[in-house]
């Protein structure tokens, strides 16, 4: 059994908890423990597994309590009426009449988030709509669609174009060929846009996301409706199967997984899903159980204790993940403050090269590209500049010394 402690709530993660864990809109939802520190008792309860805020889901129930059958019957009424309006092959069925027609007829309807048919439009003659939309426009579906921003849930925070394509600029030296994209519909767009360029070489992509809107883009095979939280496919065994096809083809091979989480997310709970992912892989290729699937896992560094806690062998990368809609977590100096956002991963550090261009470079001592504002420590053993963490105030940026660096590392160390 795993828990993680936060303001006395406890996760629950254990085979039982999952086996008898009611749904919610959202799927199969997480066992969590309030937890009375003075008296020493916990109570356990189930509560969605992709919202924290009660106000976007507000499932609740006692582990111990007994729901009757009405109250059953209600509640899978209810979950059934927070799907979406059509199955994906239903908004597949709608796409390709979508694109079949004039441009002057291609209208997206900006309240719905809809692309609409002809015979749909009276329907929204009073709503805010978009006309002459593009085929360049319906292959990059997340600058049309507006995005959902609740951090805890939905968070999306989309990638700038340069942090797309330093990603996609290193998949491909890495070697990869076939990349799954949990929560990086960026990622997955630029990859889709490049196929559609017939360059070489060729790299395939999928995209999971809890964003049924893109089911309206892309094919089954393509898209995933999916809960990174509890590992839950909406689409059923189909969509389960579509995903474990891509995972595996090829004998498992040249796959690597990238997924950039809701900041407020549960690290535990995430963790546990991505196990998952990471054994389906395994068992489904007969690999060995020192082989790790690739994964790039995109977080802010200040969550590495908790990463590192549920996947020892990450490392993180001193490159800075930028986000276009983010007013703050933008490269260099152009938002209000630097990105803390980090890549987090099992490759080798020093395989994965960043550019020079933007500021990084080469440590030789600790073989991995470093930001150029990071001094080798030979106390730490380290480049890092995470032990300004430990101090009240960054004065330590300034220091001009590397004797002035290791004063500073002594002092902190001797104080812990």
């Amino acid at each position: 059994m795993g828990m993680s402690a936060a303001a006395g709530i406890e996760l629950i993660i254990s085979q039982e908890a999952e086996s008898g864990a009611p749904l919610c809109p959202h799927g199969p939802t997480l066992l969590f423990a309030k937890v009375n520190r003075k008296e020493h008792e916990a109570r356990r309860f189930y509560a969605c597994a992709a919202c924290r805020d009660r106000k976007d889901c507000n499932f609740f129930q006692w582990e111990d309590e007994k729901v009757s059958v009405a109250r059953q019957l209600a509640r899978e009424e209810f979950n059934r009426s927070r799907q979406p309006p059509f199955t994906h092959k239903r908004y597949v069925e709608r796409y390709q009449k979508f694109v079949s027609l004039p441009l002057a007829n291609r209208i997206f309807c900006t309240d719905c988030q809809l692309l609409l048919l002809p015979e749909e439009w009276d329907q929204h003659t009073s709503h805010h709509r978009l006309g002459d939309v593009s085929l360049h426009q319906l292959k990059r579906p997340s600058h049309l669609l507006l995005p959902l921003e609740n951090k805890k849930t939905n968070a999306q925070y989309l990638f700038a174009d340069r942090t797309c394509q330093f990603l996609l600029d290193l998949i491909i030296s890495m070697g990869f060929r076939r990349v799954l994209c949990i929560g990086t519909p960026r990622l997955h767009e630029l990859i889709r846009v490049r196929q559609s360029q017939k360059k070489e070489p060729v790299i395939k992509s999928q995209l999971l996301d809890i964003d049924f809107r893109y089911s309206q883009f892309y094919s089954e095979e393509e898209f995933c409706h999916y809960n990174m939280f509890n590992h839950y496919f909406f689409g059923g065994k189909s969509a389960s199967e579509a995903f474990q096809t891509f995972l595996c083809q090829d004998n498992g091979e040249s796959v690597i997984m990238v997924t950039d989480p809701p900041f407020g997310g549960l690290v535990e709970a995430l963790a546990h899903s991505f196990k998952k992912i990471v054994g389906i892989w395994k068992t489904s290729q007969n690999k060995a159980d020192d082989e790790e699937l690739p994964i790039f896992w995109i977080f802010p560094y200040f969550f590495e204790p908790r990463i590192l806690q549920c996947f020892p062998t990450f490392s993180m990368l001193d490159y800075q993940v930028d986000y276009d809609n983010h007013a703050l977590y933008k490269h260099g100096n152009s938002g209000r403050k630097q990105s803390p956002v980090r890549i987090f991963t099992n490759l080798p550090p020093k395989d994965i090269i960043l550019p020079a261009e933007e500021g990084y470079k080469f440590c030789l001592l600790c073989q991995r590209y470093i930001s150029s504002a990071n001094r080798h420590c030979e106390i730490c053993q380290a480049c890092t500049s995470k032990v300004s963490k430990l101090l009240p105030e960054p004065g330590w940026q300034a220091m001009e010394t590397l004797s002035d660096l290791q004063q500073m590392c002594k002092t902190i160390l001797g104080s812990l």
